[in-house]
């Protein structure tokens, strides 16, 4: 069966944070205008964040909803397709195809707005199909992996990046036995100077983190009550469960298939539109000029700028400079990253776990900063100085 009937001013294909805040966003502006949300999970409302530090909270997955889809509809005056799937944009007719449980379907829209947002990128290795290495990248992905979870389990994480560092410090913190593997020589490679990527080794092992650095998984030995993975120096780690936080893949099929242009993501222009008129993209999916920012406040300027435009004023987006916090107790954290390609080094002065980096060009200004420790309580000072990430 077919529906050809359906229509709304803006379908928003995505109810994660990005989809979600721009449906807000928009009916702040505008109470009238037809609002659509699709998505293929059940709609509920959750803060994705809150999955690295749920032990911390003391919240099990059913805690983290705040609320279900039919509520969200009925507060914002939306619909919202739940158990559905996009399966092309049929960009000349503006319209999508749909499946769901109750059939194929046709959604007609004004404007489309990509809210896709990102998969976890694979982890393979020799004999990783005999034991489960899967990523939390969803509240339901983390109810499932926790449901297997038992006390005191040993659990081997793959990647020190953000959410790895994030997960191992909550696991640890309620008991678990947690070994971390990255080929990195330092937590946080990415985001931190050497310097304090050591201080956060020694913060995540002073309570319990055994971590592998410059080390990588070479084998996987599947046992029925103890698996062991190999690393390329030959030793061996026992572990019951495994959880794979090694990045993320910006979701871009559906784009691709509709012929919009694609990079690391769905390339997006000052206002958030597309290769293709009326059709946009915001959030882990989009990749603007400032790059790929899988992070929280991007997303926010980004819904606040979409919403604007397509509420009849058109906004260029702004992206100031945007201060990360990692949620790792052992080691208070906030960096803010400089722009990529930026020239420059880090400077770092400070004691103990009390540490301050900022990372200055040739000229001595500073285009970004790390803290630990008790420098955090700078980090709104030093983020009014530092330069937009992106301005147009």
């Amino acid at each position: 069966m077919t529906d050809t009937t359906l229509q709304a001013d803006t379908v928003i294909i995505g109810t994660g944070m990005a989809g979600i805040t721009l449906a807000r966003e928009l009916r702040k502006l505008d109470g009238t205008t037809s609002i659509t949300l699709i998505t293929g999970d059940d709609g509920a409302v959750y803060s994705k964040p809150m999955i690295s530090n749920a032990f911390a909270q003391g919240k099990t997955p059913q805690d983290l909803v705040q609320k279900s889809a039919q509520t969200l509809a009925e507060d914002l005056n939306v619909e919202i397709l739940t158990a559905t799937h996009v399966t092309a944009i049929n960009r000349d007719d503006h319209t999508v195809t749909t499946r769901s449980p109750h059939g194929d379907g046709v959604m007609g829209y004004r404007n489309l707005v990509l809210a896709v947002g990102a998969e976890p990128r694979p982890f393979t290795v020799q004999g990783k199909t005999a034991v489960p290495f899967p990523a939390v990248n969803s509240l339901a992905d983390y109810a499932r992996w926790r449901e297997g979870l038992i006390d005191g389990a040993r659990v081997l994480l793959i990647g020190a990046g953000l959410i790895g560092v994030e997960f191992a410090n909550d696991l640890a913190a309620a008991g678990y036995r947690v070994t971390v593997v990255d080929p990195a020589p330092q937590p946080l490679s990415r985001l931190l100077p050497d310097a304090l990527g050591a201080v956060m080794a020694e913060a995540l092992g002073g309570i319990g983190v055994d971590l592998r650095l410059g080390r990588v998984v070479s084998t996987i030995v599947p046992a029925p009550h103890a698996n062991t993975a190999v690393l390329d120096d030959g030793t061996k780690i026992v572990f019951d469960q495994a959880l794979s936080a090694i990045g993320l893949i910006a979701n871009t099929e559906l784009a691709a298939a509709a012929g919009l242009t694609v990079d690391q993501g769905v390339r997006v222009d000052a206002h958030l539109a597309t290769s293709h008129d009326h059709i946009y993209a915001l959030g882990d999916c989009a990749q603007t000029d400032a790059g790929m920012l899988p992070f929280i406040l991007p997303l926010m300027a980004q819904a606040r700028a979409l919403a604007q435009t397509l509420s009849g004023t058109p906004t260029p987006l702004r992206l100031a400079a945007l201060p990360v916090a990692v949620k790792t107790p052992a080691l208070p954290t906030v960096v803010c990253p400089p722009k990529p390609g930026t020239p420059g080094d880090w400077v770092i002065d400070g004691t103990g776990q009390d540490f301050r980096a900022l990372f200055q060009g040739p000229d001595g200004v500073p285009s970004g900063f790390a803290l630990t420790g008790g420098e955090t309580r700078a980090r709104q000072a030093l983020a009014k100085d530092m330069p937009d990430l992106l301005t147009i």
